[in-house]
């Protein structure tokens, strides 16, 4: 099924005062950001060396993984391998009911939201609550996160008092948020108490000592995991590092760029089971390989996941997460997502300025709005524009390649502005005006005051 950006940003637009929320929430983030990363002299230094950290290891990605395996297994941890999303599901499903696991606490985990994991283990009567605040508040709400860092972002403080109202029965029009924190935390507590199985992501993973780290600011992942007898960590095989001694570029990084931290209150360093207790790491292609092999899109393996992109698009601020359709939202996700289905997200590349201000706050110096170009071309080549706007390309295109049929094209939409009513001109088919008005007609055009320009030089030329 064909997803459509502009139809579903168009859902969203309609509330006027959640889209201008949703986007001064998401601008604030943006500044913390900018103060964050100009307080360090060698971030851009950073971001080279992250970048080229990067670089090398996706060029060696088998080795590494190879070598996370082999010393992860020393440790005592067991290593299992996911080609698909499907994979992954089966192989933590097996890994909980192998320990009768029927009560999950999971901490933030975008990989497991990307194998929709959370249903599946449902349907085979395992229960899973996430909680991180956020996530736990989209997953009340049915929702799935609208945001890679901040998933309830798109929620007002009144939207979650009511819904924790009518789920966890708090004070009804209570919107403070220190109070429905602190109802939030003492749902929870009771759920960490309960399960006997934890779910975690996993933010890096170091081939050389084969421990694995995670990055959170609520220690959810700490009690889930320090507390339950199963500890099933979920990695794409994007993660790896090679050394340890690469972390510390990443760590300086991650949330700085993410929410204006120096660093994440948690950054929690997994390497063996505790007595009596186990880890499982499962690593997840899921199409990964396929876009190693694009050598245009490669670098889109190098995110981090920190969200910067997201924060500083002016198409995502206005238009919302959901209208993605994706897991992985935003300019990133414009990227990533049509790597997976390019029929069903033919739009998302489209859903871009290619402002470019994307690829400056990267942190691993991806070019993303130069991916996202280069999505367009292979939209427009097979074919998954509507037909419409391929008959208009093309009309374009031969417009414009005809300077005789450029400037007449250009006169007639001048005059067509100056003498056709507006409610012609402004009518459904023309979607920019709703929004805006058309630009005013110039007295002349560029040929004509350039021709005017080169005669004029040419008497002052004569005249001297």
């Amino acid at each position: 099924m064909k997803m459509l950006h502009a139809k579903n940003a168009g859902e969203f637009l309609k509330n006027e005062k959640a889209v201008d929320s949703h986007d001064k929430a998401l601008w604030f983030v943006r500044a913390k950001r900018d103060k964050a990363v100009n307080k360090l002299p060698e971030w851009e230094s950073l971001r080279e060396t992250a970048s080229g950290i990067k670089a090398h290891t996706l060029s060696r990605l088998d080795e590494y993984l190879e070598e996370f395996e082999r010393k992860a297994t020393e440790n005592g941890i067991k290593v299992h391998w996911a080609e698909t999303a499907e994979d992954h599901n089966h192989l933590v499903r097996q890994i909980l009911e192998t320990h009768n696991v029927r009560k999950v606490v999971k901490s933030k985990s975008m990989l497991t939201e990307e194998c929709g994991l959370n249903p599946f283990l449902e349907a085979s009567g395992i229960d899973v609550v996430d909680t991180d605040l956020g996530e736990r508040i989209v997953q009340l709400a049915h929702e799935p996160p609208s945001h890679i860092v901040l998933p309830a972002i798109h929620k007002t403080k009144e939207q979650v008092g009511e819904l924790f109202w009518e789920k966890m029965g708090t004070e009804a029009g209570n919107n403070d948020p220190s109070y429905l924190t602190g109802e939030a935390r003492k749902d929870l507590r009771r759920k960490f108490l309960e399960a006997d199985g934890a779910i975690t992501g996993v933010n890096f993973a170091i081939a050389e000592t084969g421990e694995f780290v995670v990055c959170t600011n609520e220690g959810n992942a700490d009690m889930g995991a320090h507390l339950a007898k199963v500890h099933v960590a979920c990695m794409g095989i994007e993660k790896i590092l090679p050394k340890r001694e690469h972390l510390g570029v990443f760590l300086r990084m991650l949330a700085r760029n993410a929410t204006g931290q120096a660093v994440t209150t948690y950054s929690s360093h997994f390497s063996k089971p505790r007595k009596g207790a186990e880890i499982h790491i499962v690593i997840v292609d899921n199409g990964r390989s396929k876009q190693l092999g694009r050598e245009d899109f490669r670098a889109s393996l190098k995110c981090i996941r920190c969200g910067a992109c997201l924060n500083t698009c002016p198409v995502y601020r206005r238009s919302g997460g959901h209208s993605y359709g994706s897991v992985i939202p935003g300019p990133i996700g414009a990227i990533l997502s049509p790597g997976i289905d390019l029929k069903k997200h033919a739009s998302l590349p489209y859903a871009s300025t290619l402002c470019g201000s994307c690829s400056d706050v990267c942190p691993v110096k991806i070019d993303i709005h130069t991916q996202l170009y280069k999505w367009r071309q292979i939209v427009a080549k097979e074919k998954y524009l509507p037909a419409s706007k391929r008959m208009m390309m093309g009309g374009m295109s031969k417009i414009m390649a005809s300077p005789k049929a450029f400037e007449m094209a250009g006169k007639a939409g001048a005059w067509a502005l100056k003498v056709v009513p507006r409610g012609i001109v402004y009518g459904p088919w023309n979607p920019w005006g709703k929004e805006r008005e058309m630009p005013e007609v110039p007295k002349q055009t560029f040929g004509e005051w350039y021709k005017e320009y080169e005669q004029q030089e040419s008497e002052n030329g004569n005249a001297k």
